[in-house]
């Protein structure tokens, strides 16, 4: 692995042409080199506030560019940048800070659920707050750091409710953003239209980076509005997005051939992309979006070929350098063409491990270095990877990770509650709907408004159902497949 990091990427488009457009905004155009200024500015403040290398920085901010310089000044410095959902709760925080234990932790504003423990300083969406009001150190020289330095953390939920922190490399921030660019035909001629939250994987990593790595430019939306992106088609090359962003998009009469004529390129990820919606986009536009499959703890995997065959329904062939393979769960022992198991991968896209949780580390992985992606799958004739199912009941909704175990746990911790199960339910525009079955009095009302300060609104069910008991199987354990099976069609008419 060549000692190369997002910072190499950013110097040597600086170098070669400065007034290049990095993004654009609601606050106007920004230049590559205006970039590389501010992340200078920005990382000399950072040291100026006490965060040495290895610290991590903890950042619940609104999607701005001023929370791109934060990343990248955290990797200009030596700092570990963590992300946090903009949603998460007083609870959720006590925990991540308890955990990280970062050494600076950044809001919009003094919020009143910023919890104690690290300095907390606020950056707006406008570059304002007390994170500025600090005389930069002064003649920071930068360090180069080795490949296996680890850049970044974040949070995924975990089976027993508590989220682990899944650590990034340099190394694996650079290798996956540099495998997206050649296989994505990425050139300093694309214009991305960046819709997505920049406090998880998809948005900051695979979009900001390979953005980034190609020397290109991107329309930085501050959210997904339908409107906004067919406005940008006529002037833009790509879209990131999530199947979310495609089912909106097909119910705007302005999505058409005509419309979608300029871009050359349409990816969908971070959650399956219904075959149905697949179809559909290509017989209203005349192409194919390319879906791919990638995870908080891999980066990305695998995708649907550039150029080549893009099977709805599948999310392609492994990548270049990276392994894909399907065991079975138990045994470990690997499985034939088209057998169902679980998927494993194996490359230089895979993270370090879980942070503070050796064992949990060790137990994910196999002796030979793959990693146990939880997914279920099958490889087909054609080497393309399908995915069946989520191992440990993994909901998707909107693109956004929830395990029901944390879940069940906040709703369980109710008065009048026996027990509940969670499950996830076909949704035509978030992909799966959070839905709590439960046993008890607790009315719905109750429970929705008991977990209202304890979860991020996109972990709280939409339904909550009160019933007499939970299905159970002849060892006791609740069939969340039946729960599943009787609400597949709960949301049809929605």
């Amino acid at each position: 692995m060549t000692n190369q990091d997002p910072i190499r990427w950013l110097e040597r488009v600086t170098a070669v042409d400065p007034n290049r457009r990095w993004l654009t905004d609601d606050l106007g155009t920004e230049t590559y080199s205006e970039l590389e200024r501010s992340v200078l500015s920005t990382a000399h403040c950072l040291i100026a506030h006490g965060v040495a290398p290895g610290d991590r920085v903890a950042a619940q901010i609104e999607k701005s560019r001023f929370g791109l310089h934060l990343y990248l000044a955290c990797l200009w410095m030596g700092a570990v940048y963590l992300p946090l959902n903009t949603g998460y709760t007083r609870s959720e925080l006590d925990y991540f800070m308890a955990n990280a234990e970062p050494a600076l932790f950044i809001t919009d504003d003094d919020a009143p659920y910023a919890p104690a423990g690290p300095m907390h300083l606020t950056l707006t969406v406008k570059g304002e707050g007390r994170f500025f009001a600090v005389e930069p150190a002064p003649n920071q020289q930068r360090t180069l750091f080795a490949p296996e330095t680890l850049a970044a953390m974040l949070y995924t939920s975990g089976t027993t409710g508590k989220p682990k922190g899944a650590m990034l490399t340099r190394a694996n921030l650079f290798s996956s953003a540099e495998t997206l660019v050649a296989a994505w035909h990425f050139t300093a001629d694309d214009v991305l239209i960046h819709a997505l939250p920049i406090f998880h994987v998809h948005g900051l990593f695979v979009a900001t980076n390979t953005i980034l790595a190609a020397g290109a430019s991107m329309d930085f939306l501050a959210k997904f509005d339908p409107d906004a992106v067919i406005d940008r088609f006529a002037t833009s090359t790509c879209l990131m997005g999530v199947p979310t962003f495609y089912t909106r998009l097909l119910s705007h009469q302005r999505l058409t051939k005509d419309s979608a004529a300029p871009m050359r390129l349409f990816i969908s990820g971070s959650a399956p992309l219904l075959a149905e919606t697949h179809k559909a986009f290509e017989a209203r536009t005349g192409q194919m979006i390319l879906e791919r499959y990638g995870m908080t703890e891999t980066m990305m995997n695998t995708s649907n070929p550039y150029e080549g065959r893009r099977v709805a329904g599948t999310v392609g062939p492994a990548l270049p350098g990276v392994s894909v393979r399907v065991a079975d769960p138990e045994t470990g022992n690997l499985l034939a063409t088209n057998e169902i198991g679980g998927i494993e991968v194996k490359g230089p896209n895979v993270f370090a491990g879980y942070w503070l949780m050796p064992e949990k580390t060790a137990s994910e992985f196999r002796a030979d270095g793959f990693f146990i992606t939880g997914d279920l799958g099958k490889i087909d004739e054609l080497g393309y990877v399908h995915i069946i199912g989520r191992g440990k009941d993994l909901i998707i909704s909107g693109g956004l990770n929830i395990y029901p175990k944390e879940v069940e746990e906040a709703i369980d911790a109710l008065p009048g509650v026996e027990e509940s199960a969670v499950v996830g339910v076909p949704h035509p525009d978030f992909g799966e709907a959070v839905v709590a079955i439960v046993v008890g009095t607790a009315t719905p009302e109750a429970i929705k408004a008991g977990i209202a300060a304890t979860l991020a609104r996109f972990k709280q069910p939409r339904i909550v159902e009160i019933v007499d008991a939970l299905p159970r199987n002849t060892m006791g354990k609740v069939q969340k497949s039946v729960l599943r099976e009787a609400r597949e069609n709960l949301f049809n008419s929605e």
